[in-house]
C-alpha cells in the first residue's frame, strides 16, 4: 500500500482550493485590496476575456448580527474578506474559482455546462482495492505541497496593515486543517485578552453549509491531485455502533499496543503529525497557528468522559432529530431549543431538543469519544476519521432537507452571531461562499449518498413525511371545519325543505320551474375555510 501511495506522489500538482491566493499574497495585492488574478487561458483578470468573469466590489451584508460578539473592527474574519480584499472575481454562469479557472459544484467540461452527479458511499461498501486508493490519496494529500494557497502566519496588523506580508506554503491536507482552525479560533484583543464566544464554523446556522462546502473543496482537491474525478468521500454510518469500528489498521488505525493515546505502527497514518492543537500557546503569544508539526496524531476511542458522552448516537436519536421542523431557533447558538441545527450538531439533547450544554450528543459526541485529536474544536479536522465523520453528518443535513423542503427564508437573514447570517461569506474561503447558497439539496451540488438512493420504498416515505407533518399539524382546523360544515349543511337543506313546501301551495302558473332530476339531488354544499 506504501508502494501505491509513492506512485501517487509521482502525479503532476494542480491547484488547490484554500485561504489566500498565492496570486494575492503579496504587498501590492494587500495595498490595493485586491485579489483577481488572471485566467490561465486568456490571461485577462477572472478570465474577462473569454467571458468567464469580472473583477467586481465585495458586496457585504448590512443584516444585523446577534449580541454574541460584542466588538468590532477588533477582527479579521469581520465583514470576511474585506480586512485583507474588497475586490475580488464576480464568476459568470457556471464558472467558479479564485480567477474563475473553475466549474461550480455539479459540473463539468470544457464551457463548465455538462451535469455530474457522483456518489459518496459507506466506507465499509468499498472494496479493497477502493479503500485502498482512498487511504493513499489522503497520504497523498498530507505530502503534496499546495501549489495555489498559502496560509497567513499574522493578523493584518502583524502584517503592518499589509506592507510586511506574513504567509507560509502548506500542504494540501494540512490547508484544510489550518481553514477549520481559523474559521473557530479565538479572536486576539491584545496583551493576554482574548474573546472566545466566537466561531464561523460552529454553534449557529452556518454549521451545516459551512462544513458541507469544506467537504466539497476537499473532494475537489484530491479530484485535482490525483486525476481521479470520478472520487468521492466515503462516510462511517455510525449510528448504534457499539465502538470505533474505522479504528483498525484496515482502515483509519488501530490502537498503540503499548499506548492507548496513540495510533499502531502498522497503521498508514501512524507517522502524520498535527497542526494547530496549541490554541492556549496562540492565545497568550496573540499569534496564529503557523502550521508547525505540533506531534503524533491523539486518539483512544471509548476511553472519553462517559458522564458527558456515554456512547455513540443511536439511530431513534437521528430520527428524533430529523422530524425536527425548525432549522433554527431563538439565539440561534448552542443554546438553542427545537433547533434541528443545534440537535444535530449536539449542544440539544437528541431525544428532547432541548439545550443541554454539559450532554455531547448526535455529532458533538463523536468527537468526545474519540478521546484526542478529534475532540478539540480547532484541531480536530487532523484526524482523518473527521471527513467521515462529517461526511455521515452532512448526510443527515440532507436527510433533513429532502424531508421538510424548506425555503432559502427558513435560513436566518439577520441576528445570528457574527458571520452565521445567510448573506455572511464564509469564512476563510477564497473564493467567495455565502452559508445560503449551501441551503440547498446535494444534487443540486453534484452529489448524492448511496443510502439515500435505495431503496425506492424509503424515498417515497421521505416525500410523504412533510405532507402527513403538516396534515398533523392542521388536523383539529379540519376536525371543525368538518363540524361546522356539517352543521351548515344541515341548516340550509332544513330551508330548501321548507321553501319547497311553501312553493308547493302556490297557483300553478306562478310555480318555480324544479324538476325532481338526477342532478337536482347530487346538489351538495361544501364551506370553504
Amino acid at each position: 500500500m506504501s508502494l501505491f501511495a509513492m506512485g501517487f506522489l509521482l502525479v503532476i500538482l494542480q491547484p488547490s482550493t484554500g485561504q489566500f491566493p498565492k496570486a494575492c499574497a503579496n504587498t501590492q495585492s494587500l495595498l490595493r485590496k485586491e485579489c483577481c488574478p488572471p485566467w490561465d487561458g486568456d490571461g485577462s483578470p477572472c478570465g474577462e476575456l473569454s467571458n468567464r468573469g469580472a473583477c467586481q466590489n465585495i458586496l457585504l451584508s448590512q443584516a444585523p448580527l446577534g449580541p454574541q460578539f460584542p466588538f468590532s473592527g477588533v477582527d479579521d474574519r469581520e465583514d470576511w474578506p474585506s480586512v485583507f480584499y474588497n475586490r475580488t472575481c464576480k464568476c459568470k454562469g457556471n464558472f467558479m474559482g479564485f480567477s474563475c479557472e473553475e466549474c461550480k459544484f455539479g459540473f463539468s467540461g470544457l464551457n463548465c455546462t455538462e451535469r455530474r452527479l457522483r456518489t459518496r458511499r459507506n466506507i465499509f461498501q468499498l472494496t479493497n482495492s477502493e479503500k485502498d486508493k482512498f487511504l493513499a490519496y489522503l497520504n497523498l494529500a498530507k505530502n503534496t505541497p499546495s501549489q495555489d494557497y498559502v496560509i497567513a502566519t499574522g493578523t493584518y496588523t502583524q502584517m503592518n496593515n499589509g506592507t510586511n506580508p506574513m504567509f507560509r506554503n502548506i500542504n494540501v491536507y494540512d490547508l484544510f486543517v489550518w481553514m477549520h482552525y481559523y474559521a473557530s479560533r479565538d479572536t486576539l484583543l491584545g496583551g493576554s485578552d482574548v474573546w472566545r464566544d466566537i466561531d464561523f464554523a460552529h454553534e449557529a446556522p452556518g454549521f451545516l453549509p459551512w462544513h458541507r462546502v469544506f467537504l466539497l473543496l476537499w473532494e475537489r482537491e484530491i479530484q485535482k491531485i490525483t486525476g481521479d474525478e470520478n472520487f468521492t468521500i466515503p462516510y462511517w454510518d455510525w449510528r448504534d455502533a457499539e465502538d470505533c469500528v474505522v479504528c483498525t489498521d484496515e482502515y483509519m488505525g488501530g490502537r498503540h499496543p503499548t499506548n492507548p493515546n496513540l495510533l499502531s505502527p502498522a497503521s498508514f497514518f501512524y507517522s502524520w503529525q498535527v497542526i494547530c492543537t496549541r490554541s492556549e500557546d496562540y492565545n497568550s503569544q496573540q499569534s496564529l497557528c503557523n502550521a508547525t508539526s505540533e506531534g503524533p496524531i491523539l486518539r483512544n476511542p471509548g476511553n472519553n468522559d462517559k458522564s458527558r458522552t456515554p456512547r455513540l448516537p443511536s439511530s431513534a436519536e437521528v430520527e428524533f432529530c430529523l422530524s425536527l421542523t425548525q432549522y433554527e431557533s431563538g439565539s440561534m447558538d448552542k443554546m438553542a431549543n427545537y433547533s434541528f441545527r443545534n440537535t444535530l450538531e449536539g449542544f440539544a439533547d437528541p431525544r428532547t431538543a432541548i439545550s443541554n450544554i454539559s450532554q455531547s450528543g448526535l455529532h458533538n459526541a463523536l468527537h468526545i469519544y474519540m478521546n484526542g485529536s478529534m475532540s478539540q474544536v480547532q484541531g480536530s479536522a487532523n484526524d482523518p476519521i473527521f471527513i467521515l465523520h462529517h461526511a455521515f453528518v452532512d448526510s443527515i443535513f440532507e436527510r433533513w432537507l429532502r424531508r421538510h423542503r424548506p425555503m432559502l427564508e427558513v435560513y436566518p437573514a439577520a441576528n445570528a452571531p457574527i458571520g452565521h447570517n445567510r448573506e455572511n461569506y464564509m469564512v476563510p474561503f477564497i473564493p467567495l461562499y455565502r452559508n445560503g447558497e449551501f441551503f440547498i439539496s446535494s444534487r443540486e451540488l453534484g452529489y448524492d449518498y448511496e443510502y439515500l438512493q435505495e431503496p425506492a420504498l424509503d424515498s417515497f416515505q421521505e416525500f410523504l413525511i412533510p405532507y402527513l407533518e403538516q396534515a398533523r399539524q392542521i388536523w383539529p382546523w379540519l376536525v371543525g371545519a368538518a363540524v361546522i360544515g356539517g352543521i351548515v349543511t344541515a341548516v340550509l337543506s332544513g330551508l330548501i325543505l321548507a321553501c319547497r313546501k311553501k312553493r308547493a301551495g302556490t297557483a300553478p302558473e306562478i310555480q318555480p320551474l324544479l324538476t325532481e332530476s338526477e342532478d337536482y339531488n347530487n346538489i351538495s354544499y361544501q364551506s370553504h375555510f
